[in-house]
């Protein structure tokens, strides 16, 4: 599964701070979130700096390279493809010049109607060049502001067209702005290291630099960043259901940042708890599948009291875009980054603790390789409720038809993953484990009951957002 993406913004009053070394280590901390591309804006006083390229950031910015990238505030970004293709043309931040000024623009999220809004713009006879939703955003933005000359205003107006999921950071003539959409949908938060104030997807971003976070953005809030720090609503934040993405907590944030008020790696702790509450087994040993898995593995074992170990070891420099062109070759691709230890696995009865199953095909691949490794039991716990639906809101995960869940019961995917047992976490307990209510989540992929209304044409947009 893929995220749409990561996000940074830093503002500093003192002209002699460089936050582009700032936005770098923040990035580097979010590289999780998006390993596509990154790419940082800066503004010096008179001109905005930019520069994108394809790849990790520390190959984008080779040796900590920032040559240009002068100034004391800036926004960065590192993204994953879910709404336009792996080009550079759609890399963020996103740049335009417009009668006002030059706007740079960093999103995480997905517009779900971004293709009826870029079609009604086109008639409208602007261009664009990239064919992600984001630029749709700010053709909006841009459009808007030379009919208010009030960014805000501007903001507030065009949230009325905009339905999915978007925290936004944007640059525009030496101010920064910050949105967060007003269900919450995607994490944002708000930190300060001295004079210099940052927001970012997630708080290990400010942990990197030494700074503090201050609280949560707001969903529906925008604040503007200035000599001053202001706060401003959305008109739709009064009478919007939170609906935080469950998804972050189970699988996408890092287990050492905090979403929301919530310590992500105690949910997940919480995670492993419940799963042995809700499907114990007698075993030999607790085994996560490494990396997201890990935390959930310690909770099964710590509350199983059965020994954690670790059977199989992650190649962390094998990219997520792995090129899978044949079956043997898929199968190859598994055992390039899951390895076994023979040793720790022969003869033993195992606890498989894995975060989610979406096609069920690693998942297969995975117990293939343990039972040559000579695994005897293998009962797979998985710390998400099955995946149904498709997520419409940022997360890549595969169209309603390749879910694996969405068409067969619990006790068909064990026998098609050959396990010995499968357990899947309850909904109920998962929301106990986050700790935030029920109303406050969005668990669409789970219940295929979304947030929001979907646009008519949703087949045709799931058919080419990735």
């Amino acid at each position: 599964m893929k995220d749409k993406c990561g996000i940074v913004g830093a503002y500093s009053n003192s002209k002699s701070v460089e936050v582009s070394r700032q936005i770098y280590y923040a990035l580097y901390a979010l590289q999780h979130r998006g390993q596509e591309s990154a790419g940082i804006s800066t503004y010096n006083g008179k001109d905005m700096s930019t520069y994108r390229g394809m790849g990790l950031v520390c190959d984008v910015f080779s040796n900590g390279n920032f040559d240009g990238l002068d100034g004391n505030k800036g926004i960065g970004h590192v993204r994953y493809s879910t709404t336009g293709k792996s080009l550079i043309e759609n890399s963020q931040p996103f740049i335009r010049e417009f009668d006002s000024g030059t706007i740079a623009i960093a999103h995480n999220g997905d517009i779900i109607n971004s293709m009826e809004l870029r079609s009604e713009l086109e008639l409208e006879g602007r261009e664009f060049c990239s064919t992600t939703d984001s630029e749709v955003i700010c053709h909006l933005l841009t459009r808007e502001y030379s009919q208010t000359q009030d960014m805000i205003k501007a903001m507030q107006n065009i949230s009325h067209d905009l339905i999915g999921s978007y925290s936004l950071v944007i640059l525009i003539n030496g101010d920064l702005m910050v949105v967060r959409d007003p269900m919450g949908i995607k994490p944002l938060a708000l930190g300060k290291k001295d004079d210099l104030i940052m927001v970012a997807s997630e708080t290990v971003a400010f942990d990197v630099i030494g700074a503090q976070k201050i609280r949560d953005v707001e969903p529906g809030e925008i604040i503007l960043i200035n000599s001053e720090m202001k706060s401003f609503s959305l008109p739709e934040k009064s009478n919007a259901p939170r609906s935080h993405c469950m998804f972050e907590y189970v699988y996408f944030a890092r287990p050492d940042s905090i979403l929301d008020g919530k310590n992500v790696y105690d949910v997940r702790l919480n995670i492993g708890k419940a799963l042995y509450r809700e499907h114990s087994v007698e075993a030999d040993a607790v085994m996560p599948v490494p990396d997201s898995a890990i935390t959930a593995a310690i909770g099964y074992s710590r509350e199983s009291g059965l020994p954690y170990g670790e059977g199989l070891i992650k190649n962390r420099y094998i990219g997520r875009t792995f090129i899978m062109p044949t079956q043997e070759d898929r199968e190859t691709s598994v055992r390039l980054k899951m390895n076994p230890i023979k040793s720790e696995l022969e003869g033993k009865r195992i606890i498989l603790v894995d975060d989610s199953i979406v096609r069920g095909t690693t998942s297969r691949a995975l117990v293939n390789v343990l039972r040559e490794a000579g695994v005897s039991e293998i009962h797979l716990r998985i710390g998400c409720p099955p995946i149904i639906s498709p997520c419409y809101y940022g997360i890549a995960m595969a169209t309603k038809k390749e879910l694996v869940a969405s068409d067969k019961k619990v006790k068909e995917i064990e026998k098609m993953l050959g396990v010995d047992s499968l357990g899947y976490l309850s909904i109920e307990s998962l929301i106990k484990c986050i700790g935030l209510e029920k109303s406050h989540l969005c668990t669409g992929c789970l219940t295929g009951e979304y947030p929001t209304s979907l646009p008519k044409n949703i087949e045709e947009y799931e058919a080419n957002r990735c």
